[in-house]
């Protein structure tokens, strides 16, 4: 059963990573007039998903999509939204493990 946990932490570290790093790469993009960008859709996506701390630290990081007020308030609410589905998941892990 601690394999389930391991999978959850790895899948959090990485979607977050990976979300950390799309960010990055759309402001760079965004500084690049007629440059092709990610859409906002595809980053509540993924945040959605799991990589919710990656957007907000890329947000924070490099203080892209601070003036948006879906970013604002939609991303903080699914990084509560995603510690709570993973700490649900590890729970119901550990509670099998101990049967």
């Amino acid at each position: 059963m601690m394999t389930i946990i391991y999978v959850c932490i790895l899948l959090w570290i990485g979607l977050s990573g990976w979300a950390f790093l799309l960010m990055g790469w759309d402001k760079r993009r965004a500084k690049q007039r007629g440059r092709r960008r990610v859409p906002e859709k595809q980053l509540f996506l993924l945040a959605a998903i799991g990589g919710a701390i990656g957007i907000w630290a890329g947000m924070k990081t490099w203080r892209h999509k601070t003036q948006h007020r879906t970013f604002t308030v939609g991303i903080p609410y699914l990084v509560a939204v995603n510690i709570l589905v993973y700490l649900t998941l590890i729970g119901f892990s550990a509670m099998r493990a101990m049967e």
